[in-house]
């Protein structure tokens, strides 16, 4: 179901005009008007959830087979040497609308961009704290 007031549920469902990469039943995948790389696209599902935390469960076992679908086109198309798939939930988190969506950002020699997070180096307890709490 869609949401009135969602701008990412207006595009999905194609109320917005948007440049549509890929279209099916449940996804609709637009080039990102404030893309990272030449090809940024994001796939919106076309039934509103917030973050993941709200997606159903049949719809999340979909979006990475399109994500592979836009990831193959991206790299035949465009020649991408590389991909990133990033997925923000919540404000925190970075998301800034508060509709599920997928970021597929193809990477290239020299694109100026850097990873997501900088490592740390956590010693075995502390891992071990964390897997104990996870358990």
């Amino acid at each position: 179901m869609k949401q009135d007031n969602c701008i990412f549920c207006k595009i999905a469902n194609g109320e917005i005009p948007s440049r549509t990469v890929y279209e099916d039943e449940d996804f609709r995948a637009i080039l990102d008007l404030g893309p990272a790389t030449k090809g940024h696209t994001l796939i919106l599902p076309k039934d509103h959830a917030a973050d993941l935390y709200e997606l159903p469960e049949d719809v999340a076992a979909k979006v990475l087979p399109v994500a592979k679908k836009v990831a193959a086109l991206l790299k035949e198309k465009l020649g991408c040497q590389g991909l990133n798939l990033v997925q923000n939930n919540g404000e925190l988190a970075g998301q800034t609308v508060m509709h599920f969506h997928l970021h597929v950002i193809p990477r290239y020699e020299n694109d100026g961009q850097k990873i997501l997070w900088n490592p740390t180096q956590p010693d075995g307890a502390e891992l071990d704290e964390v897997l104990a709490k996870l358990r």
